[in-house]
């Protein structure tokens, strides 16, 4: 890399709009989406999708609520050709919904595109041609009145098909393709002669598509760039401003979003961002942000899982596990603080009287796009003591008291640190069990009890296993715990001090089992620890203690 980049490379340079106006605009209301995943994405794989796929991918794309769908370029050779005209010959698009096909501005090209398209009821033609300095220089050697020339000419011969075929509804996009680096004086005034060749009215308006064919500004010049031809364009109200943002600088959302605020009407892009180079528009993600902002996206994505699963298998791509919305680990959180957070958030979600979401660092609800809560929060050695606890109550309903999730904490750490990986569900358990529930290498092991007295003055009779020795042991309280720390102390068994107990219900039901933690402090000042679970809650309480004792 160069010490100094300025030698090679030059900074973009600024829109002359001092009083632009979309800074202070929000988004209040979704554009019309145009998908091009079966057209500009397809042409970005390694391998082309085929019948097959494309088809799965149609299906995928009318299912999600797409009503504009980009479904090829026709004269690219027989397998588009076919695809698109077995769309039209089968019935397979539905009344509601646009398909698209793409032609550069070249009277052959064109004319294998309407024949594509022959019997449709209604269909998008899409022309571009380059206009920017770049290409006008290197690429074709021409200048601008040849460049206007040739989208002049592509529109001649758009109007001409188009009566050769009366009975299709044909709607027209003219793309002054590399609009973003190209003079916007020079963008509107190619678009004004298309405009003078097609004639489009405010029942029939003509969509003119300004693409960042590769994204070379901050996105609030490319949304400077939005405006001023919003402003400057003739007959705006005959016109759909439409946005094309590819991802070379990682910001292709934000120019959508920016765009939009800028006025444009029209977005089109990828489900999950698939395209040429760093890919397209990411359409699930500007949708779902407009969502997290109540506004209805018209598109929908309740099983995010199904989407991606059609999507990588027709793409042949992965989905990277921190892609917004849509990875493995969106909605997941390892961090100890994260953890707790979250999980507060849910409590206080649930004792809530309204429906607002309001869950720190998950600005949507998992549920709402077909994930499940329980992969939220799961644990490694960056964990803490909220994140175990929530995976305990997710997976088994106990909800441990703070102590104890402090006291779990540590040797989940432990297991962590010397596992060196992710501990899943079954991990988690296994190591509760193994340190708070009873196992036959325990000291104290219970096998029967029975208890007597009268409130206040209890006795607690229990037939206890010590070492593998079972023995008759009792003791009194004013309670059945206290009788059972009595009935300890006087045998061989710890001197405990209960200094906190709690209990609550597993499940709901003839069924339903309880659960009975018990804090304790030994007579050498160590705090321990006991867990107990039973269909009776007495028995718990009793198993709980047990267990404390064991820990001591």
């Amino acid at each position: 890399m160069l010490r100094d980049p300025s030698t090679k490379y030059r900074p973009f340079p600024a829109v002359d709009l001092p009083d632009r106006q979309w800074p202070s605009k929000t988004i209040v209301q979704p554009p019309r989406w145009l998908s091009t995943d079966l057209r500009d994405g397809n042409q970005a794989l390694i391998d082309p999708m085929d019948a097959e796929k494309k088809t799965r991918f149609f299906d995928l794309l009318v299912k999600v609520g797409l009503k504009e769908i980009e479904v090829g370029f026709p004269s690219a050779g027989a397998t588009e050709f076919d695809f698109i005209s077995g769309l039209v010959q089968t019935g397979r698009i539905p009344d509601d919904v646009l398909i698209q096909v793409l032609t550069a501005s070249r009277r052959d090209l064109i004319e294998t595109s309407f024949a594509s398209l022959k019997g449709a009821k209604a269909a998008i033609v899409h022309l571009y041609n380059a206009v920017s300095p770049a290409w006008r220089k290197i690429v074709f050697g021409m200048d601008r009145a040849q460049v206007k020339q040739i989208a002049i000419d592509g529109a001649k011969v758009l109007r001409d098909e188009a009566a050769k075929q009366p009975d299709t509804d044909w709607f027209f996009e003219y793309s002054p393709e590399t609009f973003s680096t190209a003079e916007l004086d020079f963008s509107i005034e190619v678009c004004e002669a298309v405009m003078d060749i097609l004639m489009p009215s405010p029942e029939h308006p003509l969509i003119l598509n300004l693409p960042a064919t590769v994204e070379a500004a901050s996105p609030n010049v490319y949304a400077d760039q939005i405006e001023w031809f919003g402003r400057h364009i003739r007959n705006r109200d005959s016109v759909v401003i439409s946005l094309h943002p590819h991802n070379d600088r990682g910001t292709g959302v934000a120019a959508a979003e920016l765009g939009l605020m800028a006025g444009a009407d029209r977005v089109e892009g990828c489900l999950l961002g698939n395209g040429e180079r760093t890919g397209n528009c990411d359409l699930v993600t500007v949708a779902l942000n407009m969502y997290t902002h109540g506004v209805d996206p018209k598109l929908q994505f309740d099983d995010i899982d199904a989407i991606i699963n059609t999507v990588t298998y027709c793409n042949q791509l992965p989905v990277h596990p921190r892609h917004p919305y849509a990875g493995d680990l969106v909605f997941t959180a390892f961090s100890g603080s994260h953890q707790d957070a979250i999980k507060k958030g849910f409590a206080a979600q649930d004792a809530r009287n309204d429906a607002f979401w309001e869950v720190p660092y998950l600005p949507i609800d998992p549920a709402d796009l077909g994930r499940s809560y329980e992969a939220v929060i799961r644990v490694n050695s960056q964990s803490g003591k909220g994140g175990v606890a929530w995976v305990i109550e997710q997976d088994k309903g106990l909800k441990l008291p703070k102590r104890l999730q402090a006291d779990f904490s540590r040797h989940t750490q432990a297991l962590a640190d010397q596992t060196s990986r992710e501990l899943d569900a079954s991990d988690i358990w296994g190591l509760f069990e193994r340190t708070y529930l009873p196992q036959s290498s325990d000291r104290f092991v219970l096998r029967d009890y029975e208890e007597s007295g009268q409130s206040g003055q209890r006795i607690f009779v229990g037939r206890v296993a010590v070492d593998g020795e079972e023995r008759s042991i009792s003791g009194r309280g004013n309670g059945l715990i206290s009788g059972v720390v009595a009935a300890l102390g006087e045998s061989t068994g710890p001197t405990l001090d209960v200094i906190d107990y709690n209990e609550h219900a597993i499940g709901h039901g003839a069924d339903a089992q309880a659960a009975a933690y018990v804090e304790c402090r030994t007579a050498d000042g160590r705090t321990v620890f006991g867990v107990g679970i039973d269909t009776d809650i007495a028995t718990a309480s009793v198993r709980a203690v047990l267990s404390a004792a064991n820990r001591a």
